[in-house]
């Protein structure tokens, strides 16, 4: 699916260092970080006692699964961020090997480092924590699904599965590997605080895919936003703002406390104009789509560090 980009001119090494760490999107690490918090966090009203040895070694593995996703994207993904004429901020790929910045080898070389970093911190974790098995089968599932979401052989980003893939993946496996990594288990308190997260993670992933239809469609990448053209995959953003909103009652009736389920409610007003956006035309709107995903991006981290915020409170008060 990828093709040769442009050959990088000579660069200095710091510059190199910069294009890699570019590439590598360290701002978007930062979920990383707040979604394995907040499986600390629930371990941690749960009663469990925090070994901060095993939340770093799970961090690791996290972490380096990240990166490893970011840079066999963009090597694979090619083709795709070469086609799209309407980048932005959250969209579109680093942009460091289409401009030829850096050799494409040189990213899927550390796509694989990053794999085996990752795998490394999984055998670290296994021999340490209590429950290894659990353990194991939740980070090599995490793995797995880090490299399938835009690499060979599955594609998933390709064929539809992504969005669905990032938001079971991004705050719902990582939130319960910080959990279960600390209490040995797993528990309903972790699986219901990330059902509305991952919600919206689903509808921050439509709205960055927003950007990139036009070039997604001319190499054949079957993202939602592409099978279901622009008018319908905004009616789905909207659907799962509003379905995140809509089972905070449900959840709260399965254990879920109140507390949390009010904290998340607090973000709604965000939600709301972020559908009305979608409703006034923000899908077809080059203008509004930096905006749109800025704030998708942030309607997802504010829930999940209000939630992360509120089980510590409880714990201790």
């Amino acid at each position: 699916m990828s093709r040769p980009a442009r050959q990088p001119a000579s660069v200095s090494t710091f510059q190199r260092a910069v294009y890699f760490l570019r590439l590598g999107r360290p701002l978007h690490l930062l979920g990383g970080f707040l979604f394995n918090g907040l499986g600390v966090s629930i371990a941690y009203y749960l009663g469990a006692e925090i070994n901060w040895t095993i939340a770093l070694w799970c961090q690791v593995a996290i972490t380096a699964t990240q990166l490893m996703t970011h840079y066999s994207n963009d090597y694979f993904d090619q083709d795709a961020d070469a086609a799209t004429v309407t980048p932005t901020r959250w969209a579109g790929g680093s942009r460091v090997l289409p401009d030829g910045l850096i050799r494409p080898r040189a990213a899927l070389a550390a796509a694989l480092v990053c794999c085996g970093v990752a795998l490394g911190a999984t055998a670290v974790l296994v021999v340490t924590v209590s429950g290894p098995l659990l353990t194991l089968v939740l980070l090599l599932l995490a793995l797995a699904l880090a490299w399938s979401y835009s690499s060979p052989p599955l594609w998933l980003n390709r064929r539809g599965l992504g969005e669905i893939t990032g938001a079971l993946l991004v705050p719902g496996l990582t939130t319960l590997l910080g959990f279960q990594v600390q209490a040995g288990r797993l528990a309903a308190q972790p699986l219901l605080a990330v059902v509305p997260l991952c919600c919206f993670q689903f509808a921050m992933l439509l709205s960055v895919n927003f950007p990139d239809a036009v070039g997604d469609a001319r190499v054949g990448k079957q993202t939602l936003v592409v099978i279901f053209g622009p008018a319908r995959s905004g009616r789905f953003f909207v659907g799962a703002l509003a379905l995140a909103y809509l089972l905070l009652p449900l959840l709260v009736l399965a254990g879920l406390p109140g507390q949390v389920a009010l904290v998340v409610l607090l973000t709604s007003p965000i939600a709301a104009w972020q559908a009305w956006r979608i409703r006034r035309g923000a899908v077809t709107d080059s203008a509004a789509w930096d905006a749109l995903g800025f704030w998708s991006i942030g309607l997802l981290m504010a829930a999940a560090l209000l939630e992360a915020v509120m089980f510590v409170t409880l714990a201790v008060t």
